[in-house]
């Protein structure tokens, strides 16, 4: 709401919401760049997933509902096969946190969890590991990368403040280059 009102003029916003507002608004905000691509992940309690078909008959606990982890999950699921209610259950939740809780109760419990509770989780209990890498999964059948998060700026501003835009993208081209090194040399 803030974007569309002109109170923020630059967001940082999941891919399936850039794609809404441009649509509510007539095209007055657009995206100015990519700034999370797929950290999806199928995560386990055990060690008896190994491929989408080993997820038929389980439950996958998810948050994300009507955002781009449900798509992703929705769309890797039926590319191999498999159909949400008949052959696999998702359990939604309001919070990735939930999953992760619902995945340490269940001891053959398999959650999608982004970065960072994917981490979180692996970290809690030594028996839980990452399955499967939906982004893996996701540019196997589609041939390009599952893009999660998206940089977006009011078209107005785009239009009307070239140099605190040129500014911005800038010093975000700096971050993030700071940033791969850092953890490239870490």
């Amino acid at each position: 709401p803030m974007v569309v009102r002109g109170d923020v003029d630059i967001a940082a916003i999941p891919g399936n919401l850039a794609s809404v507002l441009y649509n509510r608004t007539k095209g007055a905000v657009e995206v100015i760049g990519i700034n999370t691509l797929g950290v999806l992940y199928i995560v386990e309690n055990g060690d008896s997933v190994h491929s989408v078909e080993d997820l038929r008959g389980r439950t996958i606990y998810s948050a994300g509902k009507g955002a781009t982890p449900e798509y992703a999950l929705q769309y890797v699921l039926k590319a191999n096969g498999l159909e949400v209610g008949k052959d696999v259950h998702i359990e939604w939740k309001s919070e990735h946190a939930e999953c992760v809780a619902a995945l340490g109760s269940d001891p053959e419990g398999v959650a999608m969890l982004p970065q960072p509770f994917a981490t979180t989780a692996l970290m809690r209990d030594d028996s839980m590991r990452v399955a499967l890498d939906l982004n893996d999964l996701w540019q196997e059948k589609t041939g390009h990368v599952l893009i999660t998060g998206v940089t977006i700026a009011r078209r107005e501003f785009v239009e009307n403040e070239k140099a605190a835009l040129s500014a911005f993208l800038s010093s975000y081209a700096d971050s993030v280059e700071y940033i791969n090194g850092d953890v490239e040399e870490g």
